[in-house]
């Protein structure tokens, strides 16, 4: 960091302590024109580059590569300041170095004290002199006691020493090395210059000189180290002479002790040979004996294992597999515990390992013989389950050998079974039919279709019937397998409860003649009276060995005692195998599983009947057979359907959807067979019909009653009465048409349907809903539409012609909401939208009664505009428009009156007489009467007078306000 004499100052002078607190040292300037005059100093050596004047920003900032790259900088310096202050070349320092490079104000200033450093006293000192006051008399005292030996001085001792050391010192490094190894050739000639000698055979008196001045310059640097390592021996020897006396003392303890040792052992044999030796041996020939006991009990344990396949074949012939399993786990388990390594029994496992597969492949096969026996049985038979005994000992076994999917088994010969029971069914019923040639017709469905509806009934009847049955027996088979798993699952948990963990110390370990513990042999002793938890299985296996024999009694009493033992197989665990059972048996996940896959096997019962009964269904439906049958065959249909899906449901607690689905698609034809057969019959109806009033026979009567009475059914025929004129309804008569009251039949027709088969309801209302707009169509067609002129030959449409269908129109409207409310009971609530059919029905079935009601009053009111048209007010009165005007009014009141109701009527004559005064009004004006008392005006009241005379002399018209006084104008 030095710098030239052309560089700028630092540090600029600052005012304040700044300074002073910032360490820099300043030197006052003298003033401008002093006299003083400084020494002229000798510069430096020029060690560093000039370095360029600038401003102190630019020192105190780091270097830029961009903007210093070609400038010098104080870090191009390659001479560090305490290098330039102790240049050797120099004598001395110069005293002006820094005043005459960085100014007369770079002075030493004073150091002042820090203030966070407390000032040190002696009292600091106090309390550790105080507390070493009495070691340090103690080793004062000590000093005194035992002076040094040669009671040298410190000095002299410091002086020998740095003597000793420059003496060491002239040997070379070399000697002084760790790793100083004369084979080293490198540390060889290093030690031993030999390139000073000559190389030539010959001597000469320079090599001499040469070779003594080596020697005596090694022998100098010898007598330099033996006399080092005298001196400091000299100076340790007293602590050499203290630890020689120290290992002789250590010998002397050290011989005390042996012999200590030594006498102690042989008191201890001593011991050994009067007082263990003798219990020592009586314990060693109790183990002994224990081992040969045990011994013994291995030899017999092993007759009887060599009973075990004899044992089996015995329990296999008498179909006892749950007995052979228990035996063969028991045997199995005594080999790997009792009898491992025996070289005998060293085949008997792998033996024992076949015969329980074979058992497992017996036990499948007889529980598929057993499936197929009792699903195939006939049903004349009871529905009792068939040997129980049996069933349940292969559920055991199964579960035993966890061979859970027997299920599927099961389910594959249930599969078999149902086809066979229409098979059979089909069969039986054809072989009492002479009409049908089984040689000619070989298919099972071209036979059914051969059948009349009777026939073809009868025989889902007693497919139904037979099913009912067969899930019957189904369901029994299974409460019998779900009880033997619910059973071992009870038996498991309960098992695991009252299961405590074995004892630890059941097991013992022998002394034997190579040296065991003995503490296992004492245990062993003391537990001689109590029978060890490891012999159960063992006294398993003796005892049916031992039952088992050779004679054939002996094997017959071994058989019934396991057959007995096998009957109660699900109400008890087999005894002294408890555990290892446990062990075999599936988990108690495994166990839930089967329980639900049982459950599930019932469903599939179900399920399968009814696929078994669509095939019956589809094979009668292929031709069409049953889209033409009648209501009555078909509601037979959906109601035995629908029994025998009721029962199936009790029965499996499964509702099963194939053979609904299946009826529903038929229904959905039928509906719609139904439905286009009755709106033919409508339209044909009503193409022949000529729009005039009919008698109502006794039986619509009652059908009406009956509808009235809240029965939403065809009733029976009535006995023959004589006709009525009208209708009565709720105390009203209706003057209907023949093909209103067939329509009438027809509602209750579609209603009686929905009761019978309520799966068609949203079907038959949508279908009900386009026969009543068939109906309001056709009629205004005809009628309105004048369509029946050309139809049937009507003349034409008289006003009686337009009341009657008013009328009839007003009697569906009454009929509309009662079937509403009866096809609202048969829907589910999401399904209530589709009711606003009727609404749009009931709209567009009053806007046609009141087109006709407007034509009714469109009629007068072209006969009142026709007429008054050519009205003169002169006499003689009442004149003969008027006249011709009451005469069509009365008419008018003839067509109608008995027709429409009198409410109907007043309200329809008020329209027409709103009708005439309009045109009245009009002629009036147009004849310019007005009402002033006139003559004129007297001739036209006389003419109202008669008019309205006239009208309120018609039936039910009496009272009527005709407001005649509208027909004149208002004065301004």
């Amino acid at each position: 960091m030095a710098s030239g004499p052309r560089s700028s100052p630092i540090v600029q002078p600052s005012t304040g302590t700044g300074g002073a607190r910032e360490g820099l040292f300043r030197k006052p300037r003298e003033p401008a024109g002093s006299s003083r005059h400084y020494r002229p100093s000798r510069s430096l050596p020029d060690v560093c580059p000039k370095e360029p004047t600038g401003n102190a920003r630019g020192l105190c900032e780091g270097p830029s590569v961009v903007a210093d790259q070609h400038r010098w900088t104080v870090y191009c310096s390659k001479v560090n300041l305490p290098a330039a202050l102790n240049d050797p070349r120099l004598a001395k320092r110069e005293s002006d170095f820094f005043t005459k490079t960085w100014g007369v104000d770079f002075t030493e200033g004073e150091v002042l004290p820090a203030p966070s450093l407390a000032t040190i006293t002696a009292e600091h000192f106090s309390a550790y002199l105080q507390e070493t006051a009495q070691r340090e008399k103690i080793h004062e005292r000590c000093k005194n006691v035992c002076p040094s030996k040669d009671d040298l001085s410190l000095p002299s001792i410091t002086s020998d020493h740095d003597k000793a050391k420059e003496e060491l010192e002239q040997v070379p490094k070399i000697f002084m090395r760790p790793d100083f190894v004369l084979n080293d050739p490198a540390t060889f000639n290093a030690v031993l210059p030999w390139t000073h000698f000559s190389v030539a055979g010959g001597k000469n008196s320079c090599d001499g000189a040469s070779s003594r001045l080596l020697q005596e310059k090694l022998s100098h640097y010898l007598d330099v180290v033996e006399v080092s390592i005298a001196r400091q021996i000299s100076l340790r020897s007293e602590a050499f002479f203290h630890a020689m006396s120290s290992q002789h003392e250590l010998q002397d303890r050290l011989r005390e002790t042996a012999g200590a040792v030594a006498e102690l052992r042989a008191r201890t044999a001593a011991v050994g040979r009067v007082m263990c030796r003798g219990p020592l041996r009586v314990l060693r020939d109790a183990v002994a004996r224990g081992n040969c006991v045990r011994l013994h009990d291995k030899l017999k344990l092993m007759a009887a294992v060599q009973q075990t396949q004899p044992t089996v074949q015995l329990l296999l012939s008498s179909s006892e597999f749950v007995g052979a399993l228990e035996l063969i786990n028991t045997t199995k388990e005594v080999l790997q515990q009792e009898l491992q390594g025996i070289h005998s029994f060293r085949h008997l496992g792998s033996q024992l390992c076949e015969m329980e597969k074979l058992i497992d492949k017996m036990m499948v096969a007889d529980f598929t013989t057993y499936s197929r026996s009792d699903l195939n049985r006939s049903f004349e038979e009871d529905n009792q389950v068939l040997e129980k005994d049996r069933l349940q000992s292969l559920v055991f076994g199964l579960l035993r050998q966890r061979k859970l999917d027997f299920l599927d088994i099961y389910s594959e010969e249930m599969m078999q079974a149902a086809k066979g029971i229409v098979r059979q069914r089909v069969l039986q019923l054809v072989s009492q039919i002479e009409e049908i040639d089984t040689d000619t017709v070989v298919k099972l469905q071209d036979q059914m279709r051969l059948m009349s509806f009777t026939q073809w009934f009868e025989l889902l009847e007693c497919v139904f019937e037979h099913f009912i049955l067969f899930l019957t027996r189904i369901k029994a088979t299974l409460n019998v397998i779900r009880n033997v798993v619910l059973e071992v699952l009870d038996s498991s948990q309960r098992n695991r409860l009252t299961t405590t963990p074995a004892d630890a110390d059941s097991e013992l370990a022998y002394l034997t003649h190579e040296g065991f513990f003995i503490s296992d042999a004492l245990n062993h002793a003391e537990r001689r009276s109590g029978t060890p938890a490891g012999t159960q299985g063992k006294a398993q296996i003796q005892t049916q060995a031992e039952a088992s024999g050779s004679d054939s009694a002996s094997g017959t009493t071994e058989s019934s005692s396991s057959r007995e033992r096998t009957t109660n197989t699900t109400s008890s665990l087999p005894p002294g195998g408890t555990a290892s059972l446990e062990d075999l048996m599936p988990s108690d996940l495994e166990l839930g599983r089967v329980a639900n896959n049982i459950q599930e096997l019932l469903h599939s019962a179900s399920d399968i009947s009814h696929d078994r009964c669509v095939k019956v269904l589809l094979a009668k439906a292929k031709d069409g057979s049953l889209e033409r049958l009648s209501s009555a065959e078909f509601v037979c249909v959906s109601r035995a359907v629908e029994r025998f899906a009721k029962d199936t449901e009790a029965l499996c607690y499964r509702r099963s959807v194939s053979l609904r689905g299946a009826l529903q698609s038929q229904a959905n034809r039928f509906v719609h067979r139904f439905h286009e057969e009755r709106k033919t019959k409508l339209s044909l109806l009503l193409d022949t019909e000529r729009w005039k009033q009919a008698e109502v026979p006794a039986e619509f009567q009652h059908l009406v009653d009956t509808i009235a009475s809240g029965h939403i059914t065809l009733p029976e025929r009535p006995d023959d009465k004589k006709p009525n004129e009208f209708l009565l309804v709720d105390g009203q008569k209706y003057a209907v048409v023949g093909t209103v009251l067939l329509l009438i039949r027809i509602f209750l027709e579609y209603c009686q349907c929905v009761n019978d088969i309520p799966s068609i309801t949203t079907d038959m209302l949508t279908r009900l809903s386009d026969l009543l707009k068939h109906f309001n169509s056709r009629s205004c067609q005809l009628v309105l539409g004048a369509g029946a002129l050309q139809v049937v030959g009507l003349k034409t449409i008289t006003t009686k012609n337009l009341a009657l269908v008013s009328r009839c129109l007003q009697l569906v409207v009454h009929y509309i909401p009662i079937m509403r409310a009866h096809f609202e009971t048969k829907l589910q609530p999401k399904q209530y939208s589709i009711l606003r059919h009727f609404d749009h029905i009931t709209k567009d079935y009053n806007d046609h009664i009141a087109e006709i009601s407007a034509k009714l009053v469109a009629i007068m009111d072209g006969l009142f505009e026709r007429v008054l048209s050519k009205y003169e007010v002169k006499a003689p009165m009442p004149s003969l428009c008027f006249r011709n005007v009451c005469k069509q009014m009365n008419k008018m009141h003839e067509a109608i009156c008995d027709l429409l109701p009198e409410e109907q009527t007043q309200m329809l004559f008020l329209r027409i007489n709103a009708s005439f005064k309009l045109h009245l009004k009009r002629q009036l004006a147009r004849l310019g009467v007005v009402n002033d008392g006139g003559p004129q005006h007297g001739l036209v009241v006389v003419d109202v007078a008669f008019y309205t005379e006239n009208v309120q002399a018609l039936r039910s018209l009496e009272h009527l306000d005709l407001n005649m006084p509208e027909i004149w104008e208002q004065k301004r």
